[in-house]
């Protein structure tokens, strides 16, 4: 084999190798975690509408604030989610869209509401 030849099947089997391993190490990315600050108050959830991306773990974190309100609950009937709130306590709820539309959540007696547009 020629010299220049052998240079360049060299080089070739090189840049063949270098993509093979870029592409092996294009992992994708874990989807970073929206977190949604919720608190409860005399006027019922606050805000009481909130924006999210489908696709992306959300973590509502819940503050009630108000001790006169049925809201002792937060409750996600779409995810099968039902969490106490105990007054002055910080309660963190995960759960992760999977698709555009709206996810109501409430309190356990569905009397104060509030929803979660997904985009």
């Amino acid at each position: 084999m020629k010299p220049m030849t052998r240079i360049l099947t060299l080089t070739l089997a090189l840049a063949a190798t270098a993509g093979s391993l870029a592409l092996a190490s294009a992992a994708p990315a874990p989807a970073r975690e929206q977190k949604v600050v919720l608190t409860v108050t005399k006027k019922g959830f606050e805000p009481a509408a909130v924006r999210v991306f489908a696709d992306r773990p959300v973590r509502l974190v819940v503050t009630r604030k108000a001790e006169g309100t049925c809201a002792t609950e937060i409750v996600l009937k779409d995810y099968g989610i039902q969490r106490p709130l105990p007054l002055g306590k910080t309660v963190e709820v995960r759960f992760t869209p999977k698709k555009a539309g709206t996810i109501r959540y409430a309190c356990a007696m569905d009397m104060i509401a509030g929803k979660i547009v997904v985009q």
